[in-house]
């Protein structure tokens, strides 16, 4: 009784009710391409979405959108999303952990300046990169035979390489924040570099380590560019079928507000598994 008394005194009204009118304008467009796509096609094409509020007892719904938009190769685009996603989430985590362990506990001639250089690569933007790293990759197959361009690992490369600064930056301002006498005991006892980052600060980065999979995997899924480029039409991922499920005139609009919430699903799942660590990842560290 006391802790749901300490609830309401503590219950701010305003912020509550500004925060939910936010929510609620935020989640317009998304309710509307939510009824949108459950409508038969020749009402949406005769009236607004809206009108499912006004007269709810005369709508027909229907699901032959998501069937067609199903049938015309988004699951397959959807495999093809996870092989490019998953990769890409996984690689820059590894490789960023190591680098901010070593930022964070390991002395070396150079690491601040290092580091500030690493914090700066932040800046240059993915577009303007495209070219060189292209040419790249036709010297490479022109060398080694092996072809890149147009497989997944190009893909997996390019974005594992463009998250690896803000990756490292982040996970180094969460270890700042770890107890720096329990990897100094570790030492004492005579635990290696390696022990200690896999039993010790790995463990204890969970949280980071989560925050940042959010955003790269939200990233990574939602790209268009890198797939289309680097990976090419034969190996679609969900963007770009989203795209050829619109048609040349715009005819499939319905299929593609059907497939837009299929490719919802999914990050959906992954931000509410871990957004109990979304918080404390981002702004551990952040007053050191």
């Amino acid at each position: 009784m006391k802790t749901f008394l300490n609830k309401i005194r503590n219950f701010k009204i305003g912020s509550t009710l500004a925060l939910l009118s936010l929510t609620a304008i935020w989640s317009i467009p998304t309710v509307g391409l939510l009824i949108t796509s459950l409508r038969r096609r020749d009402q949406a094409e005769t009236s607004p979405w809206w009108d499912v509020f006004i007269d709810p007892l005369n709508q027909a719904w229907s699901i032959d959108a998501y069937s067609k938009s199903l049938e015309s190769g988004m699951l397959d685009s959807l495999v093809n999303t996870l092989v490019v996603t998953i990769p890409s989430v996984i690689l820059p985590l590894l490789v960023a952990a190591n680098a901010a362990f070593a930022f964070t506990f390991i002395e070396f001639k150079g690491r601040e300046i290092y580091f500030a250089i690493l914090v700066g690569l932040m800046i240059i933007p993915l577009q303007s990169a495209l070219i060189p790293v292209l040419r790249g990759m036709v010297a490479f197959q022109k060398a080694t035979g092996l072809q890149l361009t147009g497989n997944y690992p190009s893909a997996w490369i390019i974005h594992c390489a463009f998250a690896l600064p803000l990756a490292i930056y982040i996970l180094r301002n969460y270890m700042l924040s770890l107890p720096v006498s329990l990897i100094e005991a570790a030492r004492v006892d005579g635990a290696s570099y390696y022990q200690i980052f896999w039993r010790l600060v790995m463990p204890m980065s969970v949280p980071a380590l989560a925050s940042f999979a959010i955003f790269q995997f939200l990233w990574v899924w939602n790209d268009y560019l890198i797939a289309f480029i680097f990976v090419g039409e034969q190996k679609s991922v969900m963007t770009y079928r989203l795209l050829k499920l619109l048609g040349q005139y715009g005819e499939g609009w319905q299929q593609v507000a059907a497939g837009s919430f299929i490719s919802l699903a999914l990050p959906l799942i992954v931000f509410f598994a871990l957004q109990r660590y979304f918080v404390r990842g981002l702004t551990a560290g952040a007053v050191k």
